[in-house]
Parts: C-alpha cells; sequence; structure tokens
C-alpha cells in the first residue's frame, strides 16, 4: 500500500469529534460537573488536549483525552513485539477514556482508539489502529454485562462474523493480572497492529468502535446511577480500584507508551481513581455478592 492512500488528517478530524461528542455525553449524564480543558505540547513534537471532569454527581473522575504525538523513534513499548520497527520515526494520534463513577453499582469503563504510522527513508510507511473498549464492574448485572457485549458485537458485525469472537478473546487476554490470576473486569473488545482489509476498511472499523462505546455505557449509567448503595459497598470498590491501578501500572501497554514517548504524565495518568485502596490478605465471605463478582463475572465466557 503506497503513502498516498493514508489519510492521517481524516483520522485525526475524527478521533476530535469523538472526543467532543464524548465529552457532551458525559456532561449530560453527571449534569452537574463539565470538563476542564487543558491543552498540553511535547518537546519531540505534537501534543493534545486532556479533558478531566472531577467531583461530579455521577463521575467521581472522567477523562476523554485527545493526542496527537510525533518522533524520530518509535518508544520500545511499540518495538518490543515488532522489533523490525526499531529507529523508525513515527506519528500516533488517539482518544483514551477512562470513566471511574462514585457509585458503586456504576461500573468503571475504558476505551481508546488509536492510529499509528511508523516510516523509515526510502521505504513504504507501516501503519495500524488499535483500540477496543471495557467494563469492571463492582456490584455486576447480567444483563448489563450482556448488553455491553451485544453492542461490542454490533461493532464488529459489519466486518465480519469473526471480528467479535476475535477482538473479544483478545480483551480476555490483554486486561488480566496474572500475578492476581485475575480478570480486571468483564472485558469487551481489544484489537492492535489491525490493518485489515485495507486503510478504509480498517478506518471504519476503529470508527465503529469508538462510536458504539458511548452506546454500552450510557443505558447502564442511567439504569445504576440512583441504586442506593452502603458505607461497605464503597469500601469494596475503592478495594476493587486497587485492581485497576495495578493493571495500568504494571501491565498497560498504552501507560508505558505514553510515558517513554515522553507524553504529558498529567494526561497519561488520569486514568488512575481518585480514591483508592487495597486490605492486606482480605477475601469476600462465601455467598456474598462481592465473591459472586470472582467467582462468576471475573471468569471468561460468551456473554452475547
Amino acid at each position: 500500500m503506497s503513502k498516498q492512500t493514508i489519510d492521517a488528517d481524516a483520522v485525526r478530524r475524527y478521533l476530535l469529534s469523538l472526543q467532543e461528542g464524548l465529552t457532551q455525553a458525559f456532561e449530560a449524564l453527571d449534569g452537574e460537573q463539565r470538563f476542564l480543558r487543558d491543552s498540553w505540547e511535547r518537546a519531540e513534537g505534537g501534543g493534545g488536549e486532556a479533558r478531566v471532569l472531577a467531583d461530579g454527581a455521577v463521575f467521581e473522575r472522567a477523562g476523554v483525552n485527545f493526542s496527537r504525538v510525533y518522533g524520530a523513534q518509535l518508544p520500545p513499548a511499540a518495538t518490543k513485539a515488532r522489533p523490525e520497527l526499531v529507529g523508525r520515526g513515527f506519528e500516533a494520534t488517539g482518544v483514551s477514556v477512562v470513566v471511574h463513577p462514585r457509585n458503586p453499582h456504576v461500573p468503571t469503563a475504558h476505551m481508546n482508539v488509536r492510529f499509528l504510522i511508523a516510516e523509515a527513508p526510502d521505504q513504504e510507511p507501516v501503519w495500524w489502529f488499535g483500540g477496543g473498549f471495557d467494563l469492571t464492574p463492582y456490584y455486576p448485572v447480567e444483563a448489563d454485562v450482556r448488553h455491553w457485549h451485544r453492542t461490542a458485537r454490533d461493532a464488529c458485525q459489519p466486518f465480519g462474523d469473526e471480528v467479535y469472537p476475535r477482538f473479544k478473546a483478545a480483551c480476555d487476554r490483554y486486561f488480566y493480572l496474572p500475578h492476581r490470576k485475575e480478570a480486571r473486569g468483564v472485558g469487551g473488545l481489544f484489537f492492535d497492529d489491525w490493518r485489515q482489509p485495507d486503510f478504509a476498511g480498517a478506518f471504519a472499523l476503529m470508527r465503529s468502535v469508538g462510536d458504539h462505546f458511548i452506546r454500552a455505557y450510557q443505558p447502564i449509567v442511567e439504569a445504576r446511577r440512583g441504586e442506593p448503595y452502603t458505607e461497605a459497598q464503597r469500601e469494596f470498590q475503592l478495594m476493587r480500584r486497587g485492581r485497576y491501578v495495578e493493571f495500568n501500572l504494571v501491565h498497560d501497554r498504552g501507560t508505558l507508551f505514553g510515558l517513554q514517548s515522553d507524553g504529558r504524565t498529567e494526561s497519561i495518568l488520569m486514568s488512575m481513581p481518585p480514591q483508592v485502596s487495597w486490605r492486606y490478605n482480605w477475601s469476600p465471605a462465601a455467598g456474598t455478592p462481592e465473591a459472586e463478582l470472582t467467582e462468576r463475572y471475573l471468569v471468561a465466557q460468551d456473554w452475547v
């Protein structure tokens, strides 16, 4: 594929429109707070805009970030699995979303869509799309989990029957804490190095994933945000958030890429929840909803 067929500007325009649409959707859902908009620049090239909503009626923290960074050499997080790309210059554009609700009955949600192109003199550019979305409930409701996965399937369906099972399985593998031997949540979609069948088709798939995220998440927020909760349930939510932090800081390639590419640290770490706790050697009592989370929901399975 020739360089002239790659429309990086179209990708950038879409991602900016996605950021704006999600900003408006989350402000409407919260109904109280608005996003702080914080632009930044990177010394080596590029920048972005972080948008963070804090201390809202529904969302304790929500971040909707856009970035477009470029540099003379891909960072190690991008070349570890593809050593043939070491030394290439790059441009990476993406939108990242992390939402930490206040109510323990509303799940945490994450979405990311991105485009990367790596170039070297006298060689064809190497490009790919990546992204996905996943759900991390504390007190899951089966109907919500099934809706989430049906919407994920709908995002993939126009691109072939095999796409959703492939992306779903990749999500189950990726969002897993090997040191805990448990999943981060109930999964969703994850894809990387995606170039099929060509630029236009791969770009269309990325757009579909980005557009379906709010369709998957908004009905769950609306259904659960008013449910009463106890202090014990809040404490359990804070403890389970610790697992989220562990994954993002120890295993997440996106966090590593951002830090290794000298991205803006505050924007990269907006994915951290504002409050979190760890309990030493704690496990839930048998037969409780807290035990059901790990015993039933954090087990890879077919939710569709």
